[in-house]
């Protein structure tokens, strides 16, 4: 029993550029598209299969201490993790396709193993939905368009 919740959204910026601000800076810009999280990158070199970040998720109001696992990840295309907060493990990822040269269409999916259909998604969907929102802004507002 896992429960998937699912959202997507278009992106007015090319796809190599979404991914980057995504994936490749992903420490640096999640906790601008969502404050209540802390990242740190705890394994050597670029971000990419193999790579851990030590994450402090403040969502319920009490910080959660977890980490970050990138599962899979394939350039322009999609990132695949698995989170550990504190015991709970979830399994996420993003997928980006150009819909035009400058458009990318966005699509991030969380599973969480334990839940099923009757479990109430209101703020799960609430907080995703927030999140691509949000990184829909901050990439439309800070990569100049060509």
């Amino acid at each position: 029993m896992t429960l998937k919740v699912q959202v997507s959204e278009l992106i007015n910026r090319p796809v190599d550029e979404v991914f980057h601000f995504y994936a490749h800076d992903h420490v640096r810009n999640h906790p601008r598209w969502d404050q209540e999280m802390e990242l740190e990158q705890i394994s050597a070199g670029p971000i990419g299969v193999g790579t851990v970040i030590r994450r402090r998720n403040s969502h319920s109001g009490t910080p959660v201490e977890g980490t970050i696992e990138v599962v899979a990840f394939e350039p322009n295309r999609a990132m695949a993790v698995i989170i550990h907060d504190g015991p709970v493990e979830t399994y996420g990822w993003i997928t980006s396709e150009a819909t035009t040269p400058d458009q990318t269409f966005v699509t991030i999916i969380a599973e969480f193993p334990g839940m099923d259909k009757s479990t109430d998604t209101t703020m799960l969907m609430s907080m995703i939905g927030r999140t691509v929102k949000n990184m829909k802004q901050l990439i439309e507002s800070e990569i100049p368009e060509r």
